[in-house]
């Protein structure tokens, strides 16, 4: 699959894979800042942005398009940062490719099965949130605050809704409104979606020491709990775990200058 991307500076690669219903645009601040001192390569993952859309959703796959990135791309070793379910994306290519990560940055996930949480689980979260975004009928809707004020019907969060809107953009054919997502495959495959990539995953590959590994979370956030860290651990012994103050699960746009601090902390 060739993925949509966008590049910014030079010097030593840097990967960076966005989360569930994001995209590369959401990274274009964080990136910019960071190409003045390594070459920036931000992608849309598979049925988000402008890639390609497809009915398979897996980690598994996600994790080959990541390595014909690489190929493609020419890029034999890079620093790979990944959001949430791109968190995850990262560390199941970092696991199967080690040799091509120079170091590890996983954004607000845990490798855990969210499933596990029962009513706490992100799985009916999401699922909420995607079926709202599959009913909506858009060719009644003839402006983006038409849009907005269904989904506040549906989806008890204004951050979640002004985070779906960037996805929403005209169709020039009939100049409908139409989602960015593949809204209907990840609402079929949202099971691999919250669980993959978990702690038994991992099991026939501990414990990693191949790359240096930085785990960062919000401190609002209940992505990453601190029982969590004793799985992180397991499986990434060195690994460090960073917390930014003030900040949910999209903690790069709530809190940029410390989310690039922590990072750059890091990377040093």
């Amino acid at each position: 699959m060739n993925l949509f991307f966008r590049e910014e500076g030079e010097g030593f690669p840097l990967v960076i894979v966005h989360g569930l219903y994001g995209s590369s645009d959401n990274w274009l601040t964080v990136g910019k800042k960071l190409s003045a001192r390594f070459k920036v390569y931000m992608i849309d993952q598979r049925n988000h942005g402008r890639s390609p859309n497809s009915d398979v959703h897996s980690y598994e796959a996600m994790k080959d398009d990541l390595s014909t990135f690489f190929d493609q791309h020419r890029i034999e070793k890079a620093i790979v940062m990944g959001h949430s379910m791109g968190g995850k994306t990262a560390m199941c290519f970092a696991a199967d490719y080690p040799e091509r990560i120079e170091k590890l940055i996983v954004v607000d996930i845990a490798p855990k099965n969210y499933f596990l949480l029962n009513d706490e689980s992100q799985y009916f979260l999401h699922k909420n949130i995607l079926q709202a975004m599959l009913e909506i009928d858009f060719s009644k809707m003839e402006s983006r605050k038409e849009v907005e004020n269904y989904l506040l019907q549906k989806i008890d969060s204004a951050q979640i809704v002004q985070f779906l809107l960037k996805n929403v953009h005209r169709k020039k054919e009939t100049h409908h409104f139409e989602w960015r997502l593949n809204v209907s495959v990840l609402l079929d495959n949202l099971d691999e979606i919250i669980s993959g990539v978990n702690e038994r995953w991992f099991e026939d590959r501990l414990p990693i020491f191949n790359y240096p590994v930085l785990f960062i979370k919000g401190s609002n956030s209940n992505y990453i709990l601190p029982e969590d860290f004793k799985i992180i651990h397991r499986i990434y012994p060195e690994a460090t775990i960073s917390e930014i103050p003030n900040a949910g699960h999209w903690l790069h746009a709530e809190q940029p200058e410390l989310f690039l601090e922590a990072m750059n902390e890091f990377m040093q």
